[in-house]
């Protein structure tokens, strides 16, 4: 008997809802690209993402995304994505994966 089954019989007037998952797959996606710097900021390397022309919010949750899949730490300050460390390549293909065209700037 598995827990649903448990479920079941102790309540059996509960009925079953079905969650839905959302996406952010509905990204506003740009004409010009976004612009991939790097830096070192006191003595640290960081990658910095400007040049994204939709919602905030949209940008907000890339930050996110992109945080979450590289396990780093980094901030959305001033339409910028700064993440620490320099992760260029891979950021990059990340953004070309979600259809985003991506230009390097700097060494």
């Amino acid at each position: 008997m598995d827990l649903k089954d448990q479920l079941k019989n102790l309540f059996p007037e509960h009925k079953e809802i079905e969650e839905t998952v959302k996406e952010a797959s509905n990204i506003w996606l740009q004409e010009e690209p976004i612009l991939c710097k790097y830096e070192k900021r006191k003595g640290k390397p960081i990658t910095i993402l400007d040049g994204y022309t939709g919602a905030t919010k949209d940008f907000k949750i890339l930050a996110k995304e992109i945080k979450t899949i590289l396990s780093v730490g980094g901030s959305f300050k001033d339409d910028k994505i700064i993440i620490q460390g320099d992760f260029r390549d891979r950021i990059m293909s990340i953004l070309k994966d979600k259809g985003f065209k991506v230009k390097r700037v700097g060494g």
